[in-house]
């Protein structure tokens, strides 16, 4: 990475017209950052670019580390450096999959922490669940279209937050879709995201009977269900043909693990995180973590071969990057100084 500190001198001083640096940040809430008007093309391009310098090896960022108070918890500390896009940075986030039941509370919550680049201080604090929710759907989107571009029938399991911004950015990529398939093990989350989608888009979304009907009429899945150590397995390996693209956000938790290890191509969107949670005991001790052949970025920069044959069955498994928050948040925090969004407050 060759930046030096002319590359960033601009930038500071940008900021510092507005913030005074080392004295003041920019906290955002989570309607602020909501509301911001970062689009979802914009969140496209900015993933596809930090994709690419993931792929390039353009970025600093050490496989997630965090806290498990309880089994099926955790906290995770996410720092990255992405400097091509000025953006460095913290997202500790936590994951409770009993919160909607227990508390009437979300699933994931969490903060993030923006940096200035030449000096360190701290410049902005702002929700993470928004930027979570954003470019988690981005990164399999892209991958959908990179493995799988003309494909016509998308199902997507898993009907809550994620499960409604995959539907969304699926139609941006998939150009040829003509019928996207879903299932939530709560039906009332299937109706609740047909009833606010469907008058978005163009394509028919239709309400899966069972995940075996997804299974069988899709040649592009995702899953964002929950991550557990013991998986589901509600999808069949028997259901699963050569040829279908499977791009999961949940480590594979919906999908009978019998499928991931078959596969053809196993890619994964970063083989240190990927091996960091098969230490933690997400993959059968017996087996581990599948061969893995690529990392996601690495297709989008053109320096891995993705699909090679139509009768191929790929898995790509995308579990969640900070190079990709780090950027995202840069790029909230760019719109909320240019637009006097966000609370000043003292540091």
């Amino acid at each position: 990475m060759n930046f030096d500190h002319a590359y960033f001198e601009q930038d500071r001083e940008n900021i510092s017209k507005k913030l005074n640096l080392g004295k003041e940040i920019i906290y955002l809430t989570k309607p602020e950052c909501q509301n911001i008007g970062l689009t979802r093309d914009d969140v496209l391009d900015i993933t596809k670019k930090t994709l690419i310098a993931h792929g390039k090896k353009e970025f600093e960022m050490p496989a997630k580390i965090g806290v498990h108070p309880w089994d099926e918890v955790f906290f995770h500390a996410m720092p990255a450096y992405v400097p091509e896009q000025r953006a460095v940075g913290c997202k500790w986030i936590e994951c409770y999959p009993q919160n909607p039941k227990k508390y009437n509370l979300p699933q994931t919550t969490g903060l993030f922490i923006l940096n200035d680049v030449l000096s360190g201080v701290p410049i902005a604090i702002m929700d993470c669940t928004f930027i979570t929710a954003m470019r988690t759907p981005a990164v399999t989107v892209l991958a959908a279209a990179a493995l799988h571009p003309n494909a016509e029938n998308f199902g997507m399991f898993g009907c809550g937050v994620q499960g409604i911004e995959h539907v969304r950015f699926i139609t941006r990529t998939l150009k040829n879709l003509k019928k996207i398939y879903v299932y939530d093990v709560v039906e009332a989350a299937t109706d609740n995201l047909i009833k606010i989608l469907q008058p978005e888009l163009d394509v028919e979304i239709i309400k899966a009977s069972t995940p075996q009907e997804i299974a069988e009429k899709c040649e592009v899945m995702s899953s964002a269900t929950i991550i557990l150590k013991d998986p589901l397995c509600v999808v069949k390996d028997e259901w699963i043909s050569k040829g279908q693209t499977i791009v999961p956000c949940d480590m594979n938790t919906f999908f009978d693990l019998k499928t991931q290890y078959r596969a053809d191509k196993y890619i994964v969107d970063s083989i240190d995180e990927h091996e960091l949670f098969a230490q933690m005991g997400y993959f059968p001790a017996d087996k581990g973590l599948p061969k893995v052949s690529c990392q996601t970025g690495e297709i989008l920069a053109g320096l891995k071969e993705g699909r090679t044959s139509s009768d191929e069955l790929i898995v790509c498994s995308n579990i969640g990057m900070s190079v990709c928050d780090v950027t995202v948040g840069r790029a909230i925090f760019d719109i909320a100084l240019e637009k006097g969004i966000g609370t000043t407050l003292a540091l």
